[in-house]
């Protein structure tokens, strides 16, 4: 999904519109894609990622380079390692439906930004618009029905407009919003769209792993029948996300009203 999620990285810094200069902080950085985006298009004065994986901290810090105003720290993202109102905006990417609890994780990231200051995340669709893995798992259901509590549209209900103001509203964030952004899925056909689901990382290549082998093609043939095909043989699917984004109170709102005057 990488080559997407750059795409959508890209869209998410262009809707939050932030001024240059700022402190961002990236929370489940993983590989560090949003982290990247944000320190080229953002032009913030630094960015910190952090994600609880020594590995995808180390891949996030390569990628990113020695020049970039980018740095990767370890640290879980249910208890960060910050100062209260430290940092200027906070972000997550493709990460909060995989935390143990995303709204404790989203009031952590409230708590990290100044007052005023925007907390902002974005998701997969999985149970809508998100084409390649709603084909896929329709696909894997449909050979097998006990494939579908691996179904990640059943598995993150979070990943859905209400879920996700709900979540900001708890960690009284307020002017909350929620947008989808779309990116186009393209492959230059069906090898291009079957071979990256071997490769074992993440839910669905990790469900196609622990298949034999003829389940495996099974459902490689399942999936090829389902998915449209243009003269050429190329495959154009939908990928949509959904972010959101909210501000702490500020200091105004946050003390609430003054008592009267005696």
């Amino acid at each position: 999904m990488g080559r997407w999620s750059r795409v959508v990285a890209r869209s998410f810094v262009t809707w939050l519109d932030r001024p240059a200069g700022l402190r961002w902080l990236d929370v489940g950085c993983g590989t560090g894609v949003l982290s990247t985006v944000v320190s080229g298009a953002g032009r913030p004065r630094l960015v910190l990622g952090i994600d609880r994986s020594e590995a995808f901290v180390r891949t996030a810090a390569a990628r990113a380079g020695a020049d970039a105003p980018v740095r990767f720290l370890v640290g879980d993202a249910m208890a960060l390692p910050l100062r209260a109102a430290s940092w200027d905006v906070a972000v997550s990417g493709l990460a909060l439906n995989f935390l143990p609890d995303p709204a404790e994780a989203v009031a952590g990231m409230a708590r990290a930004v100044r007052p005023g200051g925007p907390v902002a995340a974005y998701v997969w669709d999985y149970a809508g618009d998100m084409g390649l893995l709603r084909r896929f798992w329709d696909a894997a259901v449909a050979v097998d029905p006990s494939a579908a509590p691996w179904d990640e549209g059943r598995r993150f209900p979070l990943c859905r407009p209400e879920p996700l103001r709900a979540v900001w509203a708890e960690a009284g964030l307020v002017g909350v919003e929620v947008t989808s952004i779309e990116a186009p899925t393209v492959f230059t056909g069906f090898a291009d769209l079957w071979e990256p689901f071997l490769a074992g990382q993440g839910p669905a290549p990790a469900y196609v792993a622990a298949l034999s082998p003829g389940h495996r093609n099974r459902l490689r043939d399942a999936l090829e029948a389902a998915v449209p095909r243009a003269a050429d043989g190329t495959i154009t699917l939908g990928a949509r996300a959904w972010a959101v984004r909210g501000h702490t109170p500020d200091r105004a709102h946050a003390s609430g009203p003054r008592p009267p005057a005696r």
